[in-house]
């Protein structure tokens, strides 16, 4: 008798890169609403970034680094996928 399928236990790394990026996405712009709810006008990013002193070069070296992480990825996926499907084969599954 056939055993059930199962599915994977672990989430691919390209979802749980996605789903922070929406994390990230969505919580700027509820952050940026509430400021603007309370204030009236939009925060500076910028003068609130430089507001942390020598650490705001640690942090936009980090979101460079981040968004660059990202287009590698995107890039490396987009290249993979206008290769021909014969040079690189899927893995056959071994059977038990």
């Amino acid at each position: 008798m056939k055993e059930p399928y199962e599915g994977k236990s672990d989430w691919p790394a390209g979802n749980i890169l996605w789903f922070a990026v929406m994390i990230w996405f969505s919580s700027s712009l509820l952050s940026q609403t509430a400021y603007l709810a309370i204030y009236g006008l939009p925060y500076d990013a910028t003068a609130l970034l430089k507001s942390l002193g020598p650490i705001y070069y640690f942090v936009l070296v980090l979101e460079l680094a981040m968004w660059g992480g990202l287009f590698a990825m995107g890039g490396y996926k987009f290249y993979r996928s206008r290769q021909d499907p014969m040079m690189n084969p899927a893995p056959t599954p071994v059977s038990q």
